[in-house]
């Protein structure tokens, strides 16, 4: 048994679901299936609705511009908050039978797909490495290897509101400065309007996951919640960021929050129902594409109260398997998913941002301008825990099965910061 197999093994043991299929499919080489490479390329992704739906479209009308020559399928695997995705994944590296690229997270979540992604690192060298933001080169690559490339940068810290809501409120959401100040504008919101103060969708514990990060943040600051990522972090530190968390889920959220899901809270902000949800900017690349909810009037934005200064950092990227049935296609892809116009086409409706340092900021509307500006500023650029980056998929499944069992109505505190704290160290 070779070092790679036993290294194998020990992951098969630990993982579960695609990592533990993908381990075992073990591929290599450089032709898909066994067979003789082709010039045809197929590319999976899952935006199927929202925001998503529309990026991957100008995306892919804007690569067969480019590319007329290249036969190609790039084809939306949709439901299940990318679970289809991974199942169809599953799937077809079990049979040996990968895709010429396909749209995941990188970062720690490279663990599952450990031994089948192949070496971009020629792609990267010629040209990328000096064109897009080093955070974004440091996830795509892995001991020195490159295996994917990103498309837009999404951050995490941020709250959105309904202006009139807030305004009914008597609340001024730029005052805020702490998780306490925001738990203080929820009670006005429910004293004084109609509306759910805080849009909520806990059908899946991600949304809970990255609300109680964005919440460490605040309460504990950047070390903490890096020490916490790094190291397990402190008791106190995960026990006070849930006991707020708590707060605001239990006194605040809107009745049935428990079958919710993201697009629906967002859809409350929308119809005036809610007055503040917090989520990632792919909230605000839904209202952009809704007609007559402007920016600075109907909505707004703040950073979320506490985390000013930082940039809670995730990214999108597609990830470019071995035993690749279109080596060359393949790379031409991802030379093209890291280019000017690609970053372009499919960040301004995304709701997220070009992770190249030289696009023009025109190109996107004031939201997202702001969001490059806070970007180049930020003091600190902590990870999401929730997306792939912070942590491997392992720990991350951990840490959603502990909100699931402890932080779902009744909020079992102790129950809960035991969980994350254990998880977070195994």
């Amino acid at each position: 048994m070779t070092e790679q197999d036993i290294s194998r093994r020990r992951y098969l043991k630990g993982a579960a679901g695609v990592g533990a299929a993908l381990a075992a499919a073990g591929c290599s080489g450089t032709g898909g299936g066994g067979g003789e490479a082709t010039n045809s390329l197929e590319v999976l992704h899952a935006w199927t609705g929202g925001d998503g739906k529309k990026a991957a479209e100008n995306l892919v009308e804007t690569w067969n511009e480019q590319h007329p020559d290249i036969d190609s399928d790039i084809k939306a695997i949709g439901g299940g908050a990318n679970q289809n995705l991974k199942s169809v994944l599953n799937t077809r590296f079990s049979n040996d039978d990968p895709p010429s690229a396909f749209q995941d997270w990188p970062g720690k979540n490279f663990a599952q797909y450990e031994g089948v992604l192949g070496d971009i690192s020629g792609v990267w060298e010629d040209g990328l490495e000096d064109a897009h933001i080093e955070e974004a080169a440091e996830f795509c690559r892995q001991d020195g290897t490159y295996h994917a490339v990103p498309i837009g940068s999404h951050r995490l810290n941020c709250l959105f509101y309904n202006q009139s809501v807030v305004e009914s409120a008597g609340v001024d959401p730029d005052s805020l400065q702490s998780a306490g100040d925001l738990v203080d504008a929820m009670d006005a919101v429910q004293q004084n309007t109609d509306a759910t103060p805080l849009a909520h969708g806990m059908k899946a514990p991600w949304t809970t996951l990255q609300l109680w990060g964005a919440t460490m943040l605040s309460v504990g600051g950047f070390d903490a919640y890096m020490d916490y990522v790094d190291n397990g972090g402190s008791e106190s530190a995960v026990r006070e960021s849930f006991e707020v968390t708590s707060t605001m889920l239990s006194d605040y959220v809107q009745e049935g929050a428990s079958s919710t899901g993201f697009t629906g809270a967002n859809q409350m902000i929308m119809d005036g129902d809610a007055a503040f949800i917090h989520q990632g900017n792919w909230a605000a690349g839904a209202f952009r594409n809704k007609e007559d909810f402007a920016y600075d009037e109907d909505w707004g934005f703040k950073t979320f109260p506490g985390t000013e200064g930082m940039y809670t950092f995730h990214t999108d990227a597609f990830l470019y398997p071995n035993n690749n049935p279109s080596p060359e296609a393949s790379k031409t892809w991802m030379e093209f998913v890291g280019s000017k116009d690609a970053q372009v086409a499919f960040n301004k409706f995304k709701g997220s941002i070009p992770t190249r340092t030289d696009i023009d900021e025109s190109e996107f509307g004031p939201y997202l301008q702001e969001t490059i500006q806070d970007f180049a500023e930020a003091d600190e650029k902590p990870p999401t825990l929730a997306h792939g980056l912070a942590v491997e998929p392992e720990t991350a499944t951990s840490l959603k099965d502990a909100l699931t069992s402890s932080f779902t109505d009744p909020y079992d505190v102790d129950a809960v910061t035991e969980s994350f704290l254990s998880s977070i160290s195994s």
